[in-house]
C-alpha cells in the first residue's frame, strides 16, 4: 500500500488516468493538476492549481510520459488552461523527492541536477519498454493496413533496429505472414534475427534492400532513412517511423518524391491508452514501493 504518501500528478493524457486510479486504490493521498475537463470525474482525488506550495508538499511528483518541453509547458489535454511548471516551482520540490516521467528532455534533466530532485524515467525500464512494445507493434500494423492497398501477409517488410520495440514488431509481422528483413548493428542481433527466421542485414547496407520492399518500419532515433534510401524505394512503399520525434526519416524528401512517410511516436497512448496506462501504473507503484522500502505483501 501507499498509505501516508502524497502523490501529485501534473498533466497527462488518458494513460495517466489509469495511473491515478491505481494510486488511489493503493491508499495514497492523490492530488491532481490539469484534469478539470474530464467527462467522468476522478474519484478520491483533490483537484489543485499548480503552485510552489503544492509541489513542496508532495512526496512524489508524476509528470506525463513526455515530461515537459524546454519552456516547462506540460501536456494536459484534460485541462481548461495551459499547465506550465516554472523554475521557481522546480525549486520548491524538496531535495530527493521522486519525480516520475516517461522520457525526459534535457531541460527536465537540467532542472533535476540544479534543484536536487530525483528524476526517474519509466520508459527506460526494461519491463515497461517490453510491455509497451506490444501496443506499439499493434498500432504500427494498424497504420500499415490503413495506408496500403495490400495485405501484410505476403508483403516485404523491413524493420530497422531489433531492440525491444523492433523485436516485437518483427515477430508480429512474421506472424501475419510477411517476409521480414531486419537492419541491425550488432552481431548478437544478427544471431537473434537468424534464430527467429528473419533476414538480417547491416543498417549501412539499407540502400541495397530498399528497391524491393513494401513497408519500412524504423525504430532507430537517428537519421537512417535518408534521401538516398528513399530515392531507391518503390513509389507505393510506405515508411512508418516509430522513433521519438523528429524520427529517423527524411520526411521532406519522401513528400517530394510522393512516398508516404508517417511519424508515429507514442502509439501506446493512442491505440491502447487503457493498457498503456495499466503498464505504467503497475511499474510506477512498484518503483515507489521499492524506493520507500514498502513491502509488496502489505497490499
Amino acid at each position: 500500500m501507499l498509505t501516508g504518501l502524497t502523490i501529485l500528478f501534473v498533466g497527462g493524457d488518458a494513460r495517466q488516468i489509469e495511473v491515478i486510479n491505481k494510486c488511489v486504490e493503493m491508499d495514497a493521498t492523490v492530488r491532481v493538476v490539469g484534469f478539470d475537463r474530464l467527462e467522468s470525474p476522478l474519484i478520491g482525488v483533490s483537484h489543485e492549481t499548480l503552485t510552489p506550495g503544492l509541489l513542496a508538499g508532495a512526496d512524489v511528483v508524476v509528470l506525463p510520459v513526455m515530461g515537459c518541453d524546454d519552456h516547462g509547458v506540460i501536456s494536459a489535454p484534460f485541462s481548461t488552461g495551459e499547465v506550465v511548471i516554472r523554475n521557481e516551482m522546480f525549486a520548491a520540490i524538496r531535495e530527493g523527492v521522486l519525480v516520475y516521467t516517461g522520457i525526459s528532455k534535457n531541460f527536465l534533466k537540467k532542472m533535476s541536477m540544479e534543484y536536487g530532485f530525483r528524476l526517474i524515467e519509466l520508459l527506460e525500464r526494461d519491463d515497461v519498454a517490453i510491455y509497451n512494445s506490444i501496443p506499439t507493434a499493434e498500432g504500427a500494423v494498424m497504420m500499415a493496413i490503413q495506408n496500403t492497398d495490400i495485405t501484410i501477409h505476403g508483403s516485404s517488410c523491413i524493420v530497422l533496429g531489433i531492440g525491444r520495440t523492433g523485436f516485437t514488431l518483427a515477430e508480429t509481422l512474421q506472424g501475419l505472414g510477411a517476409t521480414v528483413k531486419v537492419g541491425v548493428r550488432r552481431e548478437d542481433h544478427v544471431a537473434r534475427a537468424v534464430q527467429m527466421g528473419w533476414k538480417p542485414f547491416a543498417t549501412t547496407d539499407l540502400a541495397l534492400y530498399a528497391g524491393e520492399i513494401d513497408l519500412i518500419f524504423n525504430t532507430i532515433p537517428t537519421m537512417i532513412v535518408t534521401a538516398q534510401i528513399i530515392s531507391k524505394m518503390p513509389r507505393q512503399a510506405v515508411i512508418i517511423d516509430l522513433a521519438s520525434a523528429p524520427g529517423g526519416t527524411d520526411f521532406r524528401f519522401a513528400e517530394k518524391r510522393g512516398i508516404k512517410a508517417l511519424l508515429a511516436p507514442g502509439l501506446p497512448g493512442i491505440v491502447a491508452p487503457k493498457t498503456a496506462g495499466i503498464i505504467i501504473a503497475n511499474s510506477l507503484c512498484q518503483s515507489i514501493m521499492e524506493e520507500f522500502h514498502i513491502r509488496g505483501d502489505e497490499e
